[in-house]
């Protein structure tokens, strides 16, 4: 592959430049189902030896979110357009390097009767500091030379529009995935790239970044089973006891996080863990076909969760209709001096995640003309986004927070308030019993993989 990609030439030893080392490196590709899919061996270049400034200057790569790719598997089905993936073979080979960078050369592949001699690398090797960025710029390239129009909002992200046809390509460093309304628009990129790249057509997205994609009529199901399965074996706990649910005052011990000191109580806990994704390896997100493609969120916070420094939990989801995409539960940066303060900070990084998902929408050409909902159960923080009331209990909130009033003006976003009953962030911010745990988690889209009902 290195040889027909034409990545190097053979030069003398340069007297005043550093020559960088390589090594063989041997990695085993597995199928969704833990099977071996090839064995590989890949040149990689010691890239630790480079010297900022001379050998190298930008080395920064994009790559794809997971809520950027949650967001087209939710919005293809339900579109019911199908996803194909792609997989670019030995993907950094193929950038360009404008530094003048040698290498040895690789044991069991020395040129006879020039020994002595280096490699002038004219491409890049994996290992080397500015290899992601070099393939990043080739492949951009190629997508803006043939149409594609660049998310702003995520670099990664390249839609093409023809009319009411529409193409959507994401790249994550080699793997792409893409979708769209037109199958000949879909297998003329396809077969483009592939006179382009040296490219493995991977037909329908099955596997992508550890997570199985099932592709059904009733819409798209998503798991990590996997993973689920790999940790209780590693750990020789593959034949544990399941359990569907951490107790609550399991979860308590868990959440003052001791794992510099562990004690007997923080590895049962640990086990308990393994226990419950044992117990829910066959659970997943199910994305359908609805009539209403809403972005809708839901922010919550519970109050002084961490009895170590004082600090709240902040939580959010976000769906299109139907099981969430987006999510997140995060130990917030500063103590809060009430409730309605946390709840506040929680809903200004909620606003701060629909306002970036709302552009990556209408990049994507599902622009939501309507303010986002986002379902808030606390009173007091919704009326402090709408009037700067109680000034003398308000006044030292941090100024970066206020950003959720401004997009409140702007008419981005809408807080609304919801009962705690309905709350569905409530399952990311705190211990819930059984039954309020299983319904939420039902409502948010999590299910067993047979199961096709509502929710």
């Amino acid at each position: 592959m290195i040889e027909k990609n034409n990545t190097w030439e053979l030069a003398n030893r340069p007297k005043d430049k550093g020559v960088i080392g390589v090594k063989w490196i041997y990695k085993t590709k597995l199928n969704a189902d833990g099977s071996i899919q090839k064995h590989k061996a890949r040149l990689v270049a010691k890239g630790y030896s480079q010297l900022p400034g001379i050998d190298y200057t930008v080395t920064f790569a994009p790559v794809a979110r997971l809520d950027t790719i949650r967001a087209l598997i939710a919005i293809a089905a339900n579109k019911k357009w199908k996803i194909y993936q792609m997989d670019v073979k030995s993907a950094f080979l193929h950038g360009y390097i404008d530094e003048e960078i040698y290498v040895e050369q690789p044991q069991g592949f020395i040129a006879k009767g020039s020994e002595e001699k280096v490699l002038r690398l004219k491409k890049a090797l994996y290992g080397l500091k500015q290899a992601p960025r070099a393939w990043c710029s080739r492949i951009d390239k190629y997508f803006m030379d043939r149409g594609f129009q660049r998310s702003l909002s995520e670099p990664t992200l390249y839609i093409k529009s023809q009319g009411n046809d529409k193409l959507i390509v994401s790249l994550y460093v080699d793997d792409l995935i893409y979708t769209g309304n037109n199958e000949k628009m879909i297998q003329y990129i396809k077969e483009d790239m592939m006179k382009r790249f040296e490219m493995s057509d991977l037909g329908l997205m099955h596997f992508f970044l550890g997570i199985e994609i099932n592709q059904e009529k009733e819409g798209i199901f998503i798991c990590q089973r996997k993973y689920t399965e790999t940790l209780p074996k590693k750990f020789k706990m593959e034949s544990c006891k399941t359990v569907l649910l951490l107790p609550k005052s399991t979860r308590k011990k868990m959440d003052q996080k001791k794992f510099m000191s562990p004690s007997q109580v923080h590895y049962a806990a640990a086990k308990r863990i393994l226990r419950y994704l044992r117990g829910t390896k066959d659970f997943g997100i199910r994305y359908k076909s609805t009539n209403d493609a809403k972005l809708v969120g839901y922010t919550d916070s519970d109050w002084v969760g961490s009895v170590d420094d004082m600090k709240s939990t902040s939580g959010y989801t976000f769906s299109l209709g139907s099981g969430i995409f987006s999510w997140a539960s995060k130990k917030q940066a500063t103590v809060a001096q009430s409730s309605a303060e946390a709840e506040y900070i929680a809903a200004a990084a909620t606003s701060n995640q629909a306002i970036w998902l709302r552009r990556i929408l209408e990049d994507i050409g599902e622009k939501q003309e309507e303010p986002t909902t986002i379902y808030c159960d606390n009173k007091s923080a919704i009326a402090i986004t709408k009037n700067p009331v109680q000034h003398s209990r308000t006044k030292h909130i941090g100024i970066k927070y206020h950003s959720l009033r401004e997009a409140t003006t702007r008419g981005e976003i809408e807080l609304k308030y919801c009962s705690t009953e309905e709350q569905l962030a409530d399952i990311f911010t705190k211990a819930l019993p059984r039954n309020k745990f299983e319904e939420l988690r039902m409502k948010i889209g999590v299910c067993h993989k047979h199961i096709k009902g509502e929710y």
